[in-house]
């Protein structure tokens, strides 16, 4: 099996029908990767020794996604030099603001790169263009990607032209 390139971590189980599209889209990208979960607060050992490790088992990439209090990627961010992208959790009590707010505010020197509220798939898509910089194989698969995504929209576009918005928007019901 090969070794993992991507570490997904998230802060609770209830974040895993968000992050899982992380792991899918690196999966259609050819790109291996690990899952696991570690909470900030809860586990802060587990999180330290998680995120010292990381580089030596092969990991490139770190996607951290926690809601509420969302320290995570802050956190694996301090014990690592790798890169982490943070994926805010939409929270019910704020919104999702409170996620956002505890990624992006980041002091000097500890960056983490945030994705949208729930925005693990791009987050993944990130992750394989960081990889890609220095992985032939990954970046052609990101420009392949991008190239079906651009014939989806084409489509799309040609059939709306064709047949008009009424019947568009009653074919896509």
């Amino acid at each position: 099996m090969e070794k993992p390139l991507v570490g997904i971590v998230m802060g609770s189980d209830s974040d895993l029908p968000i992050m899982k599209d992380a792991a899918v889209i690196l999966e259609e990208l050819g790109l291996s990767y690990e899952m696991t979960i570690i909470s900030a607060h809860r586990t802060p050992e587990r999180a330290e020794e998680y995120a010292r490790t990381a580089a030596e088992r092969g990991i490139k990439v770190i996607i951290a996604g926690a809601g509420k209090a969302a320290h995570l990627a802050g956190v694996l961010a301090a014990y690592t030099p790798l890169p982490v992208i943070g994926v805010p959790i939409l929270t019910s009590s704020l919104g999702g603001a409170d996620s956002l707010y505890s990624m992006v505010q980041m002091p000097k020197g500890v960056p983490v790169a945030v994705v949208a509220l729930n925005g693990a798939f791009n987050a993944g898509i990130l992750a394989a263009q960081m990889i890609g910089t220095g992985n032939l194989k990954i970046r052609e698969a990101i420009e392949c990607y991008k190239e079906e995504m651009k014939a989806k929209v084409n489509e799309k576009a040609r059939k709306l032209e064709r047949i008009g918005y009424e019947a568009y928007l009653e074919e896509v019901k």
